[in-house]
């Protein structure tokens, strides 16, 4: 009986390999990173050649670190979503790997809103969104021609990883429900997308279930690896709905909170759902578990912002952590920061607002207001835009539970303690992160056979932090938030004009 598993995670600007004992025990993580190019505000893609180097490179530092190659019972794979790859016939790149943040289909998606967008959501579970597959293929179609006519194969970052180590183009549905093109009900491509995109299912990767297992891989990729050629290989499913199962969000009611350079709030039902006004979306776990939320843009990179334009390090000591004195800067301001609201759109948004023209904004500025107001503003504005998808989620809801949060953010005291505050609602935070990779290896125990339903990682999941809200500063938040949403909408018919001044 092999003693280990590994969950490899996939993301816009690093893979990580961490390896964990069957019993759930983190034992260590290698994370290797690669370069997002953004050479202007619309564009952001990824070599998927370096990614994939990224991910021979992790594993195999893993097993070496840890003398276990010939120990590990099997790998599944956690991913971002979103993104695509145009490959020719013989299976060469026409692209490279355009991610979701590379926003250049944002004519297309004000387009299909302003006509049936709404129904392609209803079918497909994503909104429309410069982010969405679906939308960056309308842009290349008509934009990119000569080499649209080119395409062979439409592949993803996961799909493109996976092929170099099982010789096939296969995508898991969880992945493919977050493309726009998949059919939720019918679990399979949409017919009447891939119509409009001038597509066949040919052109497009094999669809399979997130509990797939390959039996070995590829000679030449297990060399890569360092590892068995017999080592099981599970497919698994995208980031966000594995980040609900690795933190044991999965019970009817709990909310998954996940902060890092941007943010996420999910929870599990049973069966599609879609929201009347498109401010969430629904992607597979498995056939009958499916995650309905909202991601956000403006996580952590708020607050990176905060330290690089308002924090000073000159004078300071080498080993001072700017993010701890900052939040303690913030701890110092009163709970909505004496009537100041900021709008955390930094970089666009989209949920709750699906607009990449949407800016940042503080509202209520008064000479009594100094840094640490501005600070803890900022700090707040992230939490009040997630919260406000909370309260969609609440619709479709029949219960609240308990908020499980994870990421960057869940390392500060006052963050963790001020979302308690905001929601109103216990927060848990567990103590052991990566919580997407952690959620890959649970599935895979699952496929394998080696837990009876996915319900059991509650045994898996060890010691949570818990913080409960203050009634009188919830209370409090709740004043501030209705004037952040109201505020929000008024401010929404300016986004237009304000891009138009920029330069």
């Amino acid at each position: 009986m092999k003693t280990y598993m590994i969950g490899v995670d996939i993301g816009t600007t690093a893979v990580k390999a961490v390896l964990f004992e069957k019993n759930g025990k983190l034992v260590d993580k290698v994370s290797v990173e690669y370069k997002l190019h953004t050479p202007d505000a619309a564009i952001a893609e990824l070599d998927p050649d370096e990614v994939a180097a990224g991910m021979f490179a992790a594993v195999s530092q893993v097993t070496e670190r840890n003398a276990c190659r010939n120990d590990v019972a099997f790998i599944s794979f956690s991913s971002a979503m979103h993104s695509i790859i145009l490959l020719d016939e013989d299976g060469e790149r026409l692209t490279d790997c355009i991610t979701w943040a590379d926003s250049r289909g944002q004519e297309y998606a004000e387009q299909l809103n302003r006509q049936d967008g709404m129904a392609i959501y209803r079918r497909t579970g994503t909104p429309i969104h410069p982010m969405n597959p679906f939308v960056k293929l309308l842009h290349l179609r008509d934009k990119s021609r000569e080499l649209y006519i080119q395409i062979g194969k439409v592949t993803g970052i996961k799909s493109y990883v996976m092929q170099k180590l099982t010789g096939v183009y296969e995508v898991d549905r969880s992945i493919a429900s977050s493309t726009g093109m998949m059919n939720l009900q019918e679990s399979e491509w949409d017919a009447e997308v891939l119509d409009m995109l001038n597509l066949s299912r040919a052109h497009l990767p094999e669809l399979v279930d997130t509990l797939k297992v390959y039996d070995g891989m590829k000679t030449d990729a297990a060399e890569k690896l360092g590892i068995d050629a017999e080592t099981k290989l599970v497919i698994g499913a995208s980031d966000g709905v594995l980040a609900n199962l690795g933190m044991n969000a999965t019970e009817n009611g709990d909310v998954a909170v996940s902060i890092g350079t941007s943010g996420a709030i999910r929870t599990v039902v049973d069966t599609p759902k879609t929201d009347d006004r498109m401010r969430t979306f629904c992607y597979y776990l498995t056939g009958d578990r499916y995650v309905i939320g909202g991601p956000v843009n403006n996580g952590g990179v708020v607050l990176r912002w905060v330290r690089d334009e308002f924090f000073d390090t000159d004078g300071k000591a080498e080993d001072a952590d700017p993010y701890e004195t900052i939040t303690k800067l913030a701890a110092e301001a009163p709970a909505g920061s004496n009537g100041l609201i900021f709008h955390p759109y930094l970089s666009g948004e989209r949920a709750p607002v699906w607009d990449s023209k949407a800016v940042g904004s503080f509202y209520g500025l008064t000479l009594s207001h100094g840094r640490k107001h501005m600070i803890r503003a900022a700090m707040e504005g992230v939490l009040f835009n997630l919260y406000s998808v909370f309260l969609t989620l609440r619709k479709h809801m029949d219960e609240a539970g308990t908020i499980k949060a994870s990421g960057g953010f869940a390392r500060s005291e006052i963050w963790k303690q001020m979302m308690a505050d905001i929601y109103g609602e216990k927060v848990e935070v567990p103590k052991a992160y990566e919580s997407s990779a952690f959620g890959a290896c649970v599935l895979g125990l699952y496929a394998l056979g080696e837990i009876e339903d996915l319900d059991a990682v509650k045994h898996f999941v060890g010691e949570e932090d818990t913080y409960y809200p203050t009634q009188d500063t919830y209370l409090k938040y709740q004043e501030v938030m209705s004037v952040y949403i109201e505020l929000g909408r008024s401010l929404a018919q300016f986004y237009d004009r304000i891009e138009s001044l920029r330069d």
